[in-house]
């Protein structure tokens, strides 16, 4: 054989090598990855020849497919008039855009594809049975969720924009997950294309504040305000500082080494002071920002390491645990100074956190200082009912000690009760946070934050609520606005409320 038609038969080889490796790849490596992109329409038709497991919450069935007489068989739904309050937690699925949330990534139990349905296949055919997914049993529970979802749409004017997250603390069973505005399922499920399309395009518009596709519990960010200083006062517990310590009850405080002052909300001298001094307590109980900068800036040792070593140990600046829907990395930023950790003290500057991480630091506390895995499916079932798979809670991490943790929640009692609207059947512990978000020079609505618990003993939920547009506009506060939705939350629970 000459040189030429010897280079050419390599060449010919090492070709076909090399589309033998990447067929390989792509059908044995790849295969899971490209049968579950939610893009895979070839997919999606052999999905839509079979009837989908059902997503249930507390016995509520919440997404299930029905038979139908067009040439996809069967079509998706979701319990109306009250998807939009459940569309966080089930996500859509549909023909076109694909899916999301549970639906997504649940969706080989669903769709009846996951090795641990072949026994339930292979049954099914030989029996001549119509193949079926497997369901998902959620831990949601729909009178929390109902009740969540009703306050936040209730409680401003057009509907409050922003989230809510409960959480079991001694499990890390979310209870709850809304986010407002929300959207209708069903319309991205429909077989009508038109339908699909014109609510695709209005909940997808780039400028619309709203984005009612965004879960905002999840997935969003936001300055976490004065309800950051659970943590702070957590990193100066560990840093040996005492609650009675004395802090400066001025109205104004000047950042070390810069020329700037941060005051307290309103301008105004902290309550109760003695001598120009409250105690760590006091500052807590009523929110000083001037008090809790001096705290950081002056009365700890290790002031910066241990403050950020604290968020790391709550869960900020850490992969954040699946749920198994992926949840934003919350962050406490660079703290370069004293005068970053001055800002970063009160929850500004750079921290920032989902819904989600504030009730996983509220569920902290109340847990003894113990951080469980958060967990949104409680179990999986065959389409018999049969159980594949229960979750188990499981621990992350103690952030805090025992004795730090009741100390914190005896702060937060107080904190309670000096805030707008308290007193009710049960005894909650509580931070509000009131965060600027911003570089404008004044009159925008600052978010309206409240995290919580109750009972403030032996807790059994644990609330997070962010509210983006409260109607008192520049004036809200996590008081006025957040702290009335998470009351209504907990007191659906432990209360005797209605939803």
């Amino acid at each position: 054989m000459n040189k030429p038609i010897q280079r050419v038969s390599i060449a010919v080889i090492l070709l076909i090598v090399a589309l033998l490796a990447n067929a390989t790849y792509v059908q044995v490596f790849k295969a899971d990855a490209l049968r579950a992109d939610p893009r895979n329409n070839r997919v999606l038709l052999d999905e839509y020849s079979r009837q989908r497991g059902a997503i249930t919450a507390g016995g509520t069935v919440i997404a299930v497919s029905v038979p139908t007489d067009s040439r996809l068989k069967f079509l998706r739904t979701y319990p109306p008039g009250t998807a939009s309050a459940f569309a966080p937690v089930t996500g859509y699925f549909s023909f076109q855009y694909g899916s999301s949330a549970t639906e997504q990534y649940e969706n080989s139990i669903l769709n009846g594809n996951d090795d641990r349905l072949f026994g339930q296949r292979f049954i099914d055919m030989f029996s001549g049975r119509d193949p079926r997914g497997g369901n998902v049993v959620t831990t949601i529970d729909p009178k929390l969720q109902r009740v969540a979802y009703n306050s936040m749409r209730d409680g401003c004017e057009g509907g409050c924009r922003g989230a809510v997250v409960a959480l079991q603390p001694n499990t890390g069973k979310i209870l709850a997950m809304v986010s407002t505005p929300s959207y209708d399922p069903n319309k991205l499920a429909s077989h009508d294309q038109a339908v699909r399309e014109n609510s695709w395009t209005q909940w997808n518009q780039a400028d619309d504040l709203n984005s009612p596709m965004l879960n905002r519990a999840i997935n969003q960010l936001y300055p976490p305000g004065s309800t950051f200083k659970v943590v702070t006062t957590a990193s100066a517990l560990r840093d040996g500082v005492k609650p009675d310590v004395r802090l400066t009850a001025s109205s104004r405080i000047q950042l070390p080494g810069t020329e700037v002052d941060l005051t307290n909300y309103g301008g105004q001298t902290c309550p109760a002071s003695a001598g120009g001094s409250v105690s760590l307590v006091q500052a807590f109980k009523y929110s000083c920002n001037t008090a809790f900068v001096d705290l950081t800036t002056s009365k700890m040792r290790d002031p910066i390491s241990t403050f950020s070593d604290t968020a790391n140990r709550f869960g900020l600046d850490e992969k954040q645990p699946d749920t198994p829907l992926p949840v934003s990395r919350s962050t406490v930023g660079e703290i370069p100074d004293l005068a970053a950790l001055g800002q970063a003290s009160i929850g500004q500057r750079d921290v920032r956190v989902t819904p989600m991480e504030n009730a996983m630091i509220a569920a902290t506390v109340a847990n003894g200082g113990v951080r469980m895995q958060p967990y949104l499916v409680d179990k999986l079932q065959a389409p018999d009912l049969r159980t594949l798979q229960t979750t188990q809670p499981s621990t992350i991490n103690e952030p805090i000690s025992s004795t730090e943790a009741a100390t914190l929640t005896s702060m937060m009692i107080e904190s309670e009760r000096s805030t707008t609207g308290a007193g009710g059947p049960v005894s909650i512990a509580s931070k509000t946070g009131t965060a600027e978000h911003s570089t404008s020079s004044g009159g925008e609505t600052p978010y309206s934050w409240y995290i919580a618990f109750g009972p403030s003993a032996n807790a059994r939920i644990a609330v997070a609520v962010v509210v983006e547009n409260g109607d008192p506009g520049a004036a809200s506060t996590g008081g006025a606005v957040a702290a009335p939705i998470g009351r209504a939350v907990i007191n659906a629970l432990v209360g005797g409320a209605s939803g």
